[in-house]
């Protein structure tokens, strides 16, 4: 009897914890802007669940040591960046398979700056230049595939103009 008791007031307990934790989360659209920063470029990003890793599009990259520098696409200003490299990723795709270096990154959604690990990718045949993961995500929100743009980025500090990282 006292096993039955424990059981029911767990179950009580869970049934109210669900709601409460689902209300914290955002709602996001299947697509969104995003702000890459520092450097305040707005870019059209896909949320894709079924993605662990975020992407992004780029036209080149080497990488020299510890760092790779790459160029945005034209679609994302064209500008050329160097970051700290942190390792790369082997991704299979339709086309097959191959390696892609990763790079943090900072975006703002929403409200949020959110600081991700991103595979440079070249996109070009993709609608969206960038690619918004699980992993980026983090369980913070609820994805209605059926909209777009139901959270417009609005976090401190956004800049208009573009410095690069080329140091």
């Amino acid at each position: 009897m006292h096993l039955i008791i424990k059981l029911t007031v767990v179950a009580v307990l869970c049934l109210f914890a669900m709601p409460i934790a689902a209300a914290e989360k955002k709602a996001i659209g299947a697509v969104e802007d995003i702000v890459i920063f520092p450097w305040g470029l707005t870019l059209a990003a896909r949320i894709d669940t079924g993605a662990a890793t975020s992407s992004l599009d780029v036209c080149d990259f080497k990488v020299v040591g510890k760092y790779v520098t790459f160029t945005l696409a034209d679609r994302c200003g064209g500008h050329k960046i160097r970051r700290p490299l942190l390792g790369t990723k082997t991704i299979h795709t339709s086309d097959g398979s191959g390696q892609r270096p990763i790079v943090m990154m900072e975006i703002c959604l929403g409200s949020t700056l959110i600081k991700t690990r991103v595979t440079l990718n070249d996109r070009s045949k993709m609608e969206y230049p960038v690619l918004i993961g699980r992993r980026t995500l983090r369980g913070k929100y609820i994805v209605d595939v059926s909209s777009k743009n139901l959270l417009p980025p609005t976090c401190p500090g956004v800049k208009p103009d573009f410095i690069p990282d080329l140091k």
